[in-house]
């Protein structure tokens, strides 16, 4: 006869706490907790209910006090944040109710990273005004991390679809890894408001999955920041980081850019949006000295009345992170039309320090109006946020 497992042995030691004991107990647990976490009790019913799923017990065998303590025993508040913050993105918010005409909700989406360095993705709203003032909704409490609607349905190949708890606010919510090919992360989300052909907006996000041992491109789909489809991409292309893609489609495909020999970026199409067989184009190569080792896009391209904005990352000497840009071809988005010769942001000074020195990245930027909104991680520690626009950034170009 095989041993108990760990948690069959944990349950079993509950279980032999007599009733004033298995009381006491949760009591401690609520007094600690229950201020931090408003549905702890729900919190502690849904993790026993799985539990007892795995475990085949009856649930009507065991008292009510002891479901919430077993689902307590079973539970763990993590940091999701405590070594990495990094790598944000920007999209209008669905809801742009009850504002001034002038100003622009949004959420941003943000990689962090906590213990055992698994990367998630962290949400914080705001509200931003023409002339670049904005500010943050503050975060109220702990985080609760999104839940997947069929917790079993979760193959390393599969699509899963997951939402976040209930009076949960996009601000405290964070997905987490739930497949066997997300299990170390999900890595770098370039979020943008996608227009398709009849008019209908969806949010749609590109991301890396790691497994600790394999990448892979993956698509993130949401209408309401409430439920998200995470769905693998196909094909010969995803199987890189760094995809970003544009806001609608052009010529009756869909566009993205990518880098596909891990230095020049690349430009993408398919008929699909999850198919992705083109190898690409080249579209731009390193060229100055702060970019030689290598290139990639900063998020999905942004359209103006002169063409595609494409804000670009370049690495050089020391491996310094920078920011460039390039102006593409509204038809054909194949044509580059200018780029910056210098960087138009770049590490210095004290947001040189951090977990990963020298490195300002972003994974996407927003218009409002005629400015450009960046948020941009610094050093992988800190969110920073720049303002320019538009008329400046094409004026530098060459």
């Amino acid at each position: 006869m095989s041993e108990p497992s760990r948690a069959q042995q944990l349950v079993a030691d509950i279980m032999t706490l007599d009733a004033d004991q298995a009381e006491l107990e949760l009591g401690l647990v609520w007094k600690d907790f229950s201020e931090r976490h408003w549905q702890i009790g729900k919190i502690f019913d849904d993790r026993f209910a799985e539990i007892a799923e795995d475990l085949g017990l009856r649930v009507e065998d065991v008292s009510p006090v002891r479901r919430r303590l077993i689902g307590a025993y079973f539970c763990h508040e993590y940091s999701y944040a405590a070594a990495a913050l990094m790598n944000p993105s920007v999209v209008p918010h669905p809801d742009q109710s009850g504002l001034d005409g002038d100003q622009l909700r949004f959420v941003m989406s943000m990689r962090a990273v906590g213990e055992g360095h698994i990367s998630s993705v962290a949400f914080r709203e705001g509200i931003i005004g023409p002339s670049g003032d904005f500010r943050l909704w503050p975060q109220s409490g702990p985080a609760m991390a999104a839940v997947a609607d069929d917790r079993h349905h979760i193959g390393s190949d599969e699509t899963v679809t997951i939402h976040r708890q209930p009076g949960s606010m996009i601000s405290n919510s964070v997905l987490f890894p739930v497949t066997e090919a997300q299990r170390n992360g999900l890595e770098d989300l370039r979020l943008v408001q996608f227009t398709h052909d009849d008019g209908r907006r969806e949010y749609i996000g590109t991301y890396t999955a790691y497994s600790g041992r394999e990448i892979r491109s993956e698509l993130l789909r949401t209408d309401d920041f409430a439920s998200f489809t995470l769905e693998p991409l196909v094909g010969r292309a995803a199987r890189n980081k760094g995809m970003a893609l544009f806001p609608r489609k052009i010529g009756g495909r869909y566009l993205m850019v990518g880098r596909q020999d891990g230095k020049n970026v690349t430009l993408l199409s398919s008929d699909d949006l999850i198919q992705w067989d083109d190898e690409g184009r080249p579209l731009l190569r390193p060229q100055y000295p702060w970019e030689l080792i290598q290139m990639g896009n900063c998020g999905s391209p942004i359209e103006c009345d002169e063409g595609w904005i494409l804000l670009t990352h370049g690495v050089g000497a020391m491996r310094k992170y920078s920011l460039g840009a390039a102006l593409l071809d509204r038809d054909d988005p194949s044509i580059v039309l200018g780029r910056t010769q210098c960087p138009i942001l770049t590490a210095a000074e004290s947001d040189r320090e951090g977990y990963v020195p020298n490195v300002i990245y972003t994974c996407g930027a927003m218009a409002v109006g005629n400015e450009l909104f960046i948020p941009y991680g610094i050093s992988d520690s800190a969110i920073g946020f720049a303002t320019t626009s538009i008329y400046d950034l094409l004026r530098v170009m060459e």
